[in-house]
């Protein structure tokens, strides 16, 4: 016969399905973490082939591209003009709004400036397309039929301000991540621009051998002195090659490098001493900032000590004498 009977519940809970699904997750985790393992691939790799075609274009105003390249850029263009005409005749499109959002989207990683309309049209067609499955689900079907009609505004509404912010939140969340990554490895990298200093290498030359000796640990970073380094190489001012690298990364300490690279550049200073000066102030600002972590740690775990650790603990302490309390009360009891 089959036991078709309950397993155990906990809070109306099956325990035993909830296992199940637990450890099914656990399991693809496993799976996933031995793929990530397996397969490691090389940071740098889609980084160089980026960096090859900035190099391209860059050569473009001293070589001739060929038709192909031509017509890729044609074409490319033709398909951004589309969307620009199509914004501008709605007055939507504003040339301050592109520059705020061209800068998000350097900060971000994203290099191609045309980028900024396409992140403006989707501003624009997220919300609509949001707002129109969020009427369809409150208020056509019947998914919901105990919700007022209070609710259900509130719900219409945060999904349009949802739709409104997706854009510019992912490119914040990207930017985030890109910019604490940069902001590790910049006392390492000035460490290493001080040494080639010394060694008598030119500022591109060390800009380049920075990029490749930290191009794995630090690939974002390698990645800005790799394209600095082009720029170096092909721009007519240097200065403007600085201050690109500036413009695409949103810290102080790189606009302060980038300050002392273009008063040596000008008056000719050391520039060995200015950034192994820069390179102490930054490892002292990331030991303060390590400090003022540790320092806020206690307040931070409290929550979590008070939620999980303690029931836990009262659990285990008390457990025991509950359980012998409560058979002394049912053996008094049945007697």
């Amino acid at each position: 016969m089959i036991n078709n009977a309950p397993g155990p519940t906990l809070l109306g809970i099956d325990v035993m399905f909830v296992g199940t699904i637990l450890a099914g997750v656990a399991a693809m985790m496993v799976m996933l973490a031995i793929y990530a393992a397996v397969t490691v691939k090389d940071p740098m790799a889609k980084r160089v082939k980026a960096l090859n075609e900035r190099r391209d274009e860059l050569k473009s105003g001293i070589v001739t591209a060929n038709a192909r390249k031509r017509q890729s850029l044609v074409r490319k263009t033709n398909q951004t003009e589309k969307v620009k005409e199509t914004l501008s005749s709605m007055k939507v499109l504003q040339q301050s709004q592109i520059e705020v959002i061209q800068q998000k989207l350097a900060w971000a990683g994203y290099r191609n400036k045309e980028l900024a309309v396409f992140v403006i049209f989707a501003r624009m067609v997220i919300p609509i397309t949001l707002g129109v499955l969020a009427f369809l689900v409150f208020y056509v079907s019947s998914m919901f039929p105990e919700w007022g009609s209070m609710k259900r505004l509130l719900a219409l509404t945060a999904a349009v301000g949802l739709g409104y912010k997706l854009p510019e939140l992912f490119l914040q969340n990207k930017a985030t991540k890109r910019t604490d990554a940069i902001r590790k490895g910049l006392p390492d990298a000035l460490d290493l621009l001080v040494i080639c200093a010394e060694a008598g290498l030119t500022v591109d030359a060390a800009f380049n051998r920075v990029a490749k000796e930290l191009g794995r640990a630090y690939p974002e970073l390698g990645d800005e002195f790799a394209l600095t380094a082009i720029e170096l190489s092909f721009l007519n001012e240097r200065k403007q090659a600085f201050n690109n690298l500036a413009y695409r990364v949103n810290l102080e300490a790189v606009k302060g490098v980038v300050t002392t690279m273009v008063q040596t550049e000008r008056y000719g200073t050391p520039l060995a001493s200015a950034l192994r000066v820069l390179s102490a102030e930054f490892r002292n600002e990331r030991m303060m900032r390590a400090e003022e972590k540790a320092a806020r740690l206690p307040a931070i775990m409290t929550v979590p000590l008070i939620l999980f650790i303690l029931p836990v603990l009262f659990i285990v302490i008390l457990g025991p004498a509950a359980c012998s309390i409560g058979d002394a009360f049912a053996a008094n009891n049945a007697q």
